[in-house]
């Protein structure tokens, strides 16, 4: 019989497998770097596994989720150590630009996908947050006010004007209508 530390380490485990892809995605969406992705990952999860929280169901621990993550990625993005950081000329570095965005161990399956995601990544943070939220996600209008605490009407302009850009940025491409 486990005892009750490993049993809370064997639910952080199963949760952690049910929604690693999710958590990852909006984190690389939000964050454009895999290295910063990966730091909010393991910081959600490791968030997630101090605080045990107990959900009625399902869908409100994805929303726990997401909130932390989107949380997580914001602080990332907004931490002063970053503010006060020089980047490294590129050509030092032997690397391609946009390198960093994914591992080498990732790839899109096509050319296409991978032009999506790089338009994606070019978005404001509002604009990606609902478009990753919405078709990546497939939260609802009203799930996705819920959960960054806004008015539908603002998810849905933001939504919009997101659909806009991403046909501007891709106008010209195989995306042609």
């Amino acid at each position: 019989m486990l005892n009750e530390p490993a049993l809370e380490c064997l639910a952080t485990t199963e949760v952690i497998g049910q929604y690693k892809d999710m958590v990852y995605s909006i984190a690389l969406t939000h964050t454009r770097n895999r290295h910063d992705a990966e730091d909010v990952f393991q910081e959600v999860f490791l968030t997630y596994h101090r605080k045990s929280p107990v959900f009625a169901d399902p869908e409100r621990r994805k929303a726990w989720l997401i909130t932390t993550t989107l949380n997580c990625a914001k602080q990332n993005t907004m931490s002063s150590w970053r503010r006060k950081v020089v980047p490294i000329r590129e050509d030092i570095v032997d690397e391609t630009p946009g390198d960093d965005l994914v591992g080498h161990d990732f790839r899109f399956r096509t050319d296409e996908q991978d032009q999506l995601f790089r338009a994606l990544r070019e978005l404001p943070e509002k604009y990606r947050t609902v478009l990753h939220l919405f078709y990546f996600e497939d939260l609802s209008i009203a799930d996705m006010a819920t959960i960054l605490n806004i008015e539908t009407g603002t998810i849905r302009v933001q939504l919009s004007r997101a659909r806009a850009s991403m046909r501007e940025k891709l106008k010209g491409d195989h995306f042609d209508e």
